[in-house]
C-alpha cells in the first residue's frame, strides 16, 4: 500500500517544471505549440509532464517562443540527460525481488559514481532559472509580451524555425506580395539567414494556414482565428528566394505569390 501510494503522485523533474512555466509565458495551447514547432502536441504533452526527455531543439524552440534566454533551460536539459532514471521505489516491508535488483543494479553502480555531479550541476542549473525568469519578467506589466532573445542560425539550422524565433527577421526583405480584401500574403527573404517564408496580415479574427514552397519542399503553420499574432510559416534553407512560392488560406480561400525561378534576388 506504501508504495502504491508513493508512485501515485509522482513529482515532475526541474526541467519539465521549467519547460511548463514557459509554456504558460508564451500563452500557447499545445495544439498552438505543435503548428509553431515541429513537435507534435502529443510530443509537446510528454514533455511538459516530464514522461519523455525533450530534444535539444524543442526547449529551444520553447524558450524562443516564450521570449526567454534558452541557457537556463538547456542547462537543466543536459543535467537531466546527466541524470539515470532511479530504478523502481522497493517496497517497505523488504528488499526489491530479485528481478528488479538485478535491472536496478547497473543504474546503482553508475549512480554511486556520479551522483554528486548531476546533483550540483542540477542544483546550479535551477538556481539560473529562476535568476532569468525573475529578471526577465521584473517590471513587466501582466500580459505584455516579452521581446525575444536574438538567435541567429543560417542555412540548414534554420530550416523550420520560426523567423520571429530567431534574428532572420531582421534583415528581411518582400520580395513578393500579393493583396485581397480580406488579407495581404509576402514572401519574405533574410539574406543573412538564406532563407524565405510566407507571411499573412489578415482583416479580423479568422482562422488562417500560412506555407512556403520550393519544389518539393513545403512548411506550413496552421494558426486559430483566437491566435491574433501567429503570421508566418516556418522558413525554408534556400539560396535565393528566386523559385520560393508563399501561399496563404484564410477563409477557404487560397492565395500565393512568388518569384519565377530565374528572377533575381536583389532588394
Amino acid at each position: 500500500m506504501m508504495r502504491q501510494a508513493q508512485e501515485a503522485a509522482p513529482s515532475i523533474g526541474p526541467l519539465a517544471a521549467t519547460l511548463r512555466e514557459l509554456r504558460d509565458r508564451t500563452g500557447l495551447s499545445l495544439a498552438a505549440l505543435a503548428t509553431r514547432t515541429p513537435y507534435s502536441k502529443s510530443a509537446w504533452h510528454r514533455y511538459l509532464t516530464g514522461a519523455k526527455h525533450p530534444p535539444r531543439s524543442a526547449v529551444e524552440a520553447l524558450a524562443r517562443l516564450a521570449g526567454a534566454d534558452p541557457a537556463p533551460a538547456l542547462a537543466l536539459w543536459e543535467a537531466a540527460g546527466e541524470t539515470p532514471r532511479a530504478p523502481a521505489t522497493p517496497s517497505a516491508s523488504g528488499p526489491a525481488s530479485g528481478s528488479e535488483s538485478e535491472s536496478a543494479g547497473p543504474f546503482r553502480a553508475r549512480r554511486g559514481r556520479r551522483a554528486l555531479l548531476p546533483a550540483l550541476t542540477l542544483l546550479t542549473a535551477v538556481a539560473a532559472v529562476a535568476t532569468a525568469l525573475a529578471t526577465s519578467s521584473r517590471g513587466t506589466a501582466p500580459g505584455t509580451r516579452v521581446v525575444p532573445v536574438s538567435q541567429r542560425c543560417q542555412g540548414r539550422s534554420c530550416q523550420g524555425e520560426l523567423p520571429g524565433a530567431s534574428a532572420c527577421a531582421g534583415d528581411a526583405q518582400t520580395k513578393s506580395a500579393v493583396s485581397d480584401a480580406a488579407y495581404t500574403v509576402r514572401l519574405r527573404w533574410s539574406p543573412s539567414c538564406g532563407t524565405a517564408w510566407s507571411q499573412v496580415r489578415v482583416r479580423g479574427a479568422v482562422a488562417r494556414e500560412v506555407s512556403v514552397r520550393t519544389g518539393r519542399d513545403v512548411l506550413s503553420a496552421t494558426y486559430s482565428a483566437d491566435d491574433p499574432r501567429g503570421d508566418t510559416s516556418p522558413m525554408l534553407a534556400v539560396s535565393s528566394p528566386s523559385g520560393v512560392e508563399a501561399c496563404a488560406e484564410v477563409n477557404g480561400k487560397v492565395a500565393c505569390t512568388g518569384l519565377d525561378a530565374d528572377a533575381g534576388s536583389g532588394p
